[in-house]
């Protein structure tokens, strides 16, 4: 039985720019999922491309953060993106990444609104992630993100400008657990309508992913945004 499952609705978009992907390697396997920011063919491209690196990467170093912050890196260095202007008008993403490897606890790293959760044995939904966006910063307008892969800024230049740093990081002890990545299309309906996240969450992996994401499409009201989840059935793992 598959163990991890992806499900995605174009909503009311012109284009799908959310992506999911996944990479093992040495028995480290990344779970990926970016939400491009904008629609069209060109976002939609870079962002199948950068969740594709994303995963590599994170798998290659067994660990979120570095996988992160590495891509993060590559993506900044480019020369485009150094001019003020030329670099405001090219593909960005926001990406939440999650990490598992033999004796290691679960890693979860993110740079904008794209979330992470677990959901226990005893039923409980933790979140992982906190939202980059104004909505945090100063109570503002949460589609407004104040990090995203594709962005320049270091992690003290987004510090001083709006009090998180470009990437954030977090861990959980290893435990058996169901890992849910979602995209903002796809849990803020649900949060909008009181709904209680875990209740989408039951089921096998595909079940799960896509009852989730046609019950958020369900709940968006007058306009849909792209709604994307990838989720995980997580066995803690001894070397």
């Amino acid at each position: 039985m598959r163990t991890h499952a992806a499900f995605q609705l174009i909503g009311d978009r012109s284009h799908q720019c959310d992506a999911t992907a996944t990479y093992t390697h040495n028995a480290a396997r990344a779970y990926v999922l970016c939400d491009g920011i904008g629609s069209s063919d060109q976002v939609r491209a870079w962002t199948l491309t950068a969740a594709r690196r994303l995963a590599r990467a994170a798998a290659h170093h067994a660990d979120a953060e570095a996988g992160l912050r590495a891509v993060y890196s590559d993506y900044a260095a480019e020369p485009d993106r150094q001019d003020e202007y030329a670099g405001y008008d090219l593909p960005a993403a926001c990406a939440v990444v999650a990490v598992t490897a033999p004796g290691k606890p679960l890693t979860v790293s993110w740079c904008g609104d794209a979330r992470a959760y677990v959901l226990t044995p005893r039923g409980t939904l933790q979140r992982l992630t906190a939202d980059h966006n104004l909505r945090r910063v100063i109570q503002g307008n949460r589609n407004r993100v104040t990090s995203c892969l594709g962005a320049t800024e270091t992690d003290e230049q987004r510090k001083a400008q709006y009090g998180h740093p470009a990437i954030e990081s977090t861990t959980r002890g290893p435990e058996n657990c169901r890992l849910l990545l979602a995209s903002d299309g796809a849990y803020e309906p649900l949060e909008d309508s009181a709904r209680n996240l875990a209740n989408y969450l039951t089921g096998t992996p595909n079940e799960a992913a896509r009852d989730f994401t046609t019950s958020a499409i369900a709940h968006a009201g007058t306009y849909a945004d792209n709604a994307t989840v990838l989720v995980a059935d997580l066995t803690a793992r001894t070397r």
